[in-house]
């Protein structure tokens, strides 16, 4: 009994094998770099918490457009993957009417850590509207911009943004072996959850 338990262990992953009929491309997985932001928080004109990866632009100040947003990029392959280059694109999003994440920022409980909702839409991946600000190559790399530096860049007219509107930061990255990775989603970068990679990182405008 026991030389045929084992017999059946031995072939049954031949007999699953052989019943196989679909090659699906999560079976083809690698290893791969993500890219980490960190927000300087005590740039931002509004109180924020840095694992939103959120910064703020006051709207209701008379110096808006000479606020800064600055963040900190680098990356982590965890000894796995090692990152050539990251190209960092620029776009300004006109907030919905509904949908957008509460100020001050809720933290989820319990724990208090993490904001309770994804700040910015995933999946983040570059659109149409987005444009190449950078490509960096040495790391950890510093941006401090200005609101007006980022409304001439997208060619937004500061005059007509509105509650809940923001800048974001995309990344895609160049890696070491050849492959480029642009395609990032909620299970690598959603703030709300804490996880491994920050694909993108804003400013939004609020009033007090």
């Amino acid at each position: 009994m026991k030389k045929l338990f084992l017999y059946l262990l031995l072939t049954l992953p031949v007999v699953l094998d052989a019943c196989k009929t679909e090659e699906y491309v999560w079976e083809n997985w690698a290893y791969t770099a993500v890219p980490l932001v960190a927000v300087n928080t005590s740039k931002s004109a509004l109180p924020t918490v840095a694992t939103a990866n959120t910064s703020f632009f006051d709207l209701s100040a008379a110096n808006m457009a000479d606020q800064v947003f600055e963040y900190t990029l680098r990356w982590e392959g965890f000894g796995k993957a090692e990152v050539q280059s990251i190209n960092v694109f620029l776009g300004f999003v006109k907030a919905p009417a509904t949908g957008n994440p509460a100020y001050p920022i809720v933290l989820s409980q319990p724990g208090g850590v993490y904001p309770s909702v994804t700040q910015y839409p995933l999946p983040s991946r570059v659109g149409t509207t987005d444009k190449l600000y950078a490509t960096v190559t040495e790391f950890p790399k510093t941006f401090t911009v200005t609101a007006a530096q980022l409304a001439a860049f997208t060619g937004t007219n500061l005059a007509t943004v509105a509650q809940n509107d923001y800048f974001v930061f995309k990344f895609t990255l160049l890696l070491k072996d050849g492959r480029q990775i642009a395609g990032f989603q909620e299970n690598v970068c959603d703030e709300a959850r804490g996880e491994v990679g920050d694909c993108r990182v804003g400013v939004r405008f609020r009033r007090r």
